[in-house]
């Protein structure tokens, strides 16, 4: 695997020699161990990923120990210092507060502690590399989606992300730019929601009442789907694709769910986020730390592209596709069909 790097066949074999043991929570001793922490635990992309993690710890032989913060700085700051006190090497985390999380960083930096956020950028801190995908094309994508099917024209309803969160200003900033760039004869209703689903399917059943002529919906995550669903069977707008009044539903995660009502007619596309890939290349970056190995700006030959966001921090932006039931192209934008083998959704279990 190269990864824009000198000699790192070599620093991958060293690693793997001086980080050995299982991944599991039980230490051992103590060498190399990293500690891993989970934002979240209450939807199906997370629970993908925390799936996905001890896999790949066991594939390159880490010894892990790993938290969940549920979404909390104050306890994704309890559990680093916790991980602080168990002598770990290195710490993955996914911090949802991109602000608030420097403190963190700073404690870890300042123990020479090498860090690698997933899913999410940190507004400020040292990070050994960022693993995530480009956000901004998340946005970019589904408003292409959209205005194309929208015929570049009428009203959607974009359910926001957490703002507090650079993957949620990413996705507005985008989607916004986008459509203002390139159909501007779409208007775009955006409802802040703070990644909660009670709070997405209030706010889109009071827009869709007062609108009854959106025909389109962004959701900048899978938290909204169910809730979005409900609400347009409750609304009499969940008609098929066929149907001049189907309203034309756009999500964001790649779950499995996602695929399958892609397939049925029952939701229209969605942009597929690596769980695997995030899993994979958080593991294989703090093994690298650990070894001495650094990274500079280019291309990889794992699809991606690692990019320098701001001085001294890289971020490896990898691959997002967008999901559709025909695969077509929609503004300049190819997708995937939803049955496509090689998305992370398709192979679960």
């Amino acid at each position: 695997m190269k990864l824009q790097t000198t000699r790192l066949a070599g620093v991958l074999a060293l690693s793997a020699v001086l980080l050995t043991g299982c991944a599991d929570d039980t230490g051992g001793s103590g060498d190399g161990t990293i500690g891993v922490d989970y934002p979240r635990s209450d939807t199906d992309f997370w629970n993908s990923y925390i799936d996905y993690v001890p896999r790949y710890a066991e594939e390159l032989g880490l010894d892990m120990k790993t938290t969940n913060s549920g979404n909390d700085v104050a306890t994704l700051t309890s559990n680093v210092q916790t991980f602080i006190s168990q002598g770990v090497e290195g710490v993955a985390i996914a911090p949802q507060d991109t602000a608030a999380v420097a403190p963190v960083l700073q404690s870890l930096a300042e123990r020479d502690i090498p860090v690698v956020t997933v899913d999410t950028r940190p507004d400020e801190g040292e990070v050994f590399m960022v693993v995530r995908a480009d956000n901004r094309a998340y946005g970019e994508q589904a408003c292409h989606y959209l205005g194309t099917q929208l015929g570049g024209a009428g009203k959607v309803v974009m359910l926001q992300g957490d703002l507090a969160s650079i993957n949620g200003r990413d996705r507005t900033e985008a989607f916004n730019d986008c459509m203002s760039a390139e159909y501007p004869s779409i208007q775009v209703l955006g409802e802040a929601t703070n990644w909660d689903a009670a709070t997405a399917a209030q706010k889109l059943q009071t827009t869709l009442i007062a609108n009854p002529d959106v025909r389109g919906v962004y959701m900048q995550a899978s938290f909204a789907l169910s809730g979005t669903l409900q609400v347009l069977d409750q609304l009499d707008m969940a008609v098929p694709p066929e149907d001049p009044n189907h309203v034309f539903v756009v999500s964001n995660d790649g779950i499995p769910q996602e695929l399958q009502l892609i397939g049925e007619g029952k939701i229209d596309a969605t942009v597929s986020q690596p769980a695997d890939l995030y899993a994979e290349y958080a593991l294989t970056y703090l093994q690298a730390a650990l070894a001495g190995e650094t990274f500079e700006p280019g291309p990889t030959d794992h699809g991606s592209e690692i990019v320098e966001v701001r001085d001294g921090v890289l971020e490896d932006q990898l691959p997002a596709p967008l999901v559709t039931r025909d695969g077509g192209t929609y503004g300049g934008v190819e997708s995937l069909t939803f049955d496509d083998a090689s998305l992370w959704g398709n192979n679960m279990g």
